[in-house]
């Protein structure tokens, strides 16, 4: 029997009163994959991401996560996907590495390894002597890091991030580039919008839009 996709659009389409913000797409992501979104802007590819994440309404079409409607009321859906779409909520009398450790303590329960894990994600996106920063200090790229630490150490099946490379050198696009095709290895799906092409050069496959 083959295996069912991770994520998947069927036809997914949205238009809003009159204008096309993304036309009829389908495609599929199976487990293990790291698939980028390309296109212009206006292409639509935030609006898909978001209508995997239930804050877009399609208007033809099915997005599904492993086969199924995709659906976060569902607390299924909310445990196995992550993304960065929106904006990540920050706490800003915590320092980044405890606000990555509570994060990962969250899910995988507060234990030493936990706070190793942690601790190795914030090493691996150059963070380490950031640590006991607050957000307010970060720059806008080592705050786009930190969003993706934050993002990146929950467990997923799923992962949903538009534009990772936003504010970032290159340099850093090849640490993230490197770390998400690391955890795709590893069996998560990833898809990504991005005009980057160093991620693209990274991932497995484009799906273009537009």
């Amino acid at each position: 029997m083959s295996e069912v996709p991770a994520i998947a659009a069927e036809g997914a389409a949205v238009v809003l009163d009159g204008a096309t913000l993304l036309e009829p797409t389908t495609f599929a992501v199976m487990p293990g994959e790291f698939r980028c979104l390309t296109g212009s802007n206006g292409s639509g590819k935030t609006t898909l991401l978001r209508a995997f994440l239930g804050s877009r309404r399609l208007s033809d079409g099915a997005v599904l996560l492993r086969g199924e409607a995709a659906d976060m009321t569902r607390p299924r859906h909310r445990r196995i996907v992550a993304s960065l779409v929106e904006p990540v909520p920050v706490a800003r009398d915590m320092t980044v590495r405890e606000q990555v450790t509570l994060v990962a303590a969250s899910w995988h329960g507060n234990t030493a390894s936990t706070a190793e894990r942690a601790e190795e994600l914030v090493g691996r996106l150059g963070l380490t002597a950031l640590a006991e920063r607050f957000p307010a200090q970060l720059s806008s790229g080592q705050l786009q890091l930190f969003h993706l630490a934050l993002t990146l150490v929950r467990p997923a099946d799923v992962v949903l991030l538009d534009e990772p490379e936003r504010h970032l050198d290159a340099d850093r696009v090849g640490l993230v580039a490197a770390l998400l095709a690391e955890r795709a290895a590893r069996g998560t799906a990833f898809l990504v919008a991005t005009h980057e092409a160093g991620l693209v050069d990274a991932c497995d496959g484009v799906v273009e839009l537009g």
